[in-house]
């Protein structure tokens, strides 16, 4: 495992933040990130991330030794079977397993299969059945489109009204087909923490825990997001809470998707909610989340190329994970009017960094005649490391203030929970 050349397909922000991460590994001979962005310009290609044939004539062609697929689109497309089928090595799950992420509704039926604790819940293709239901359980509870939404398809409905109004907004075309189906879930109370671990199909190595902010504003307010920002570790984690995660949720996931004949390599990603009755998963995703993934690469101490690379041969349970005792904070920058219409195009001009305390990872962003240009909605991840949470924090937000973004929209109270 030397000299190795490593594919990485995506364009946001979590993608830079792996590829910053593996550029590290004195493993690697080239990197390649299809499309990027102007963050990861120095290797990009530009292949969309949903042209799978053109990715696997691409690393054909430049004998691409690993391909890291970060988004879940292409995941649910059937990119894993697709490469391996070409003969080529490829981290992620496959389409089969991808499932977890790509429909609520087999998500539940593999967390029943599991015995996993989890909300309440029901599944509907009928607008008619589900209302009835949600007078029957009333408010509050959560309604979620069953297929992916970019992470948007997940209301909180806190009264009945709105709970009414959502089961219309997600069925009628609001999510396009992820609301086909509709899964209904009781509302837990506690704190959400998301918990990604690695995984070759049968050993599951977790990563640190993050604490994610999905409302657009202060106080946990304002629509769901993307994400506006995370800190890793949540005070509230313990080492308690997480051996019993990995052995009641974790383990029992894999052998149930094992004894299906669809094993999960790749990212298992477990969004949790600690309630008074202990940790009950909220839901899978199959893939490097983001913003966790700024986080979470920022603590990693250990070279992240053998890792994947062991997934991808099953022998994960060889490998020893180190992780930096210092706390990070990302603060994600956003387009003003950000998770709604917003505006592209806007010229950011960012400071020279000192030290490696903190880095800046690039997601909405592309390069028009030399100028740094807006060309999303969630455009920079401000991550900084400190010895507590507080001075990651104030690291983090006197960074913010030294980047020229007119109207940026970002969030002044990420990782205050923690505090």
């Amino acid at each position: 495992m030397k000299n190795l050349r490593v594919l990485i397909v995506g364009n946001g922000g979590r993608e830079h933040a792996l590829a910053w991460k593996l550029a590290q590994s004195p493993e690697l001979e080239q990197l390649f990130v299809a499309p990027g962005n102007a963050g990861t310009v120095m290797w990009n290609v530009p292949i969309p991330t949903q042209d799978i044939p053109a990715l696997i004539e691409f690393a054909l062609k430049e004998k691409i030794d690993l391909t890291l697929v970060g988004p879940e689109d292409p995941l649910s497309l059937g990119i894993v079977d697709a490469f391996h089928e070409a003969g080529l090595r490829i981290f992620g799950p496959t389409q089969a397993a991808a499932q977890l992420e790509g429909s609520k509704s087999f998500a539940k039926t593999i967390m029943e299969s599991a015995q996993i604790p989890t909300a309440a819940w029901a599944i509907f293709e009928d607008p008619l059945p589900a209302k009835a239901y949600v007078r029957s359980i009333g408010a509050p509870c959560v309604l979620k489109a069953d297929g992916l939404a970019a992470g948007k398809g997940v209301i909180v409905a806190m009264d009945l009204e709105t709970a009414l109004q959502a089961v219309d907004e997600i069925m009628d075309g609001g999510f396009g087909s992820a609301g086909k189906k509709l899964v209904i879930e009781e509302f837990l109370e506690g704190q959400e923490v998301s918990l990604l671990c690695f995984s070759d199909g049968v050993t599951a190595c977790p990563m640190v825990p993050v604490q994610d902010h999905k409302r657009a504003l202060e106080g946990d307010l304002g629509l769901n997001t993307g994400g506006m920002g995370t800190y890793s570790p949540p005070p509230i984690w313990t080492a308690e809470l997480e051996a019993s995660v990995m052995k009641d949720l974790v383990a029992p996931t894999l052998q149930v998707m094992s004894a299906r004949g669809t094993p999960f390599q790749g990212v298992l990603f477990l969004g949790l909610m600690l309630t008074q009755r202990g940790p009950k998963l909220l839901e899978y995703n199959v893939r490097f989340g983001d913003p966790e993934t700024q986080v979470v690469m920022k603590r990693l101490k250990s070279d992240l190329l053998p890792i994947l690379w062991a997934c991808t041969e099953g022998r994960l349970s060889e490998v020893e994970l180190e992780w930096k005792e210092e706390v990070a904070v990302c603060v994600v920058m956003a387009a003003p009017g950000y998770p709604l219409a917003y505006a592209k195009g806007i010229p950011i001009h960012l400071p020279e960094l000192q030290g490696s305390d903190s880095v800046i990872f690039q997601a909405g962003t592309g390069i028009s005649e030399g100028q740094l240009l807006s060309t999303g909605g969630r455009v920079l991840g401000i991550t900084a490391e400190g010895k507590t949470l507080q001075q990651a924090r104030e690291k983090a937000y006197v960074l913010v203030e030294k980047i020229d973004f007119p109207k940026a929209h970002y969030r002044r109270d990420i990782g205050v929970k923690g505090l």
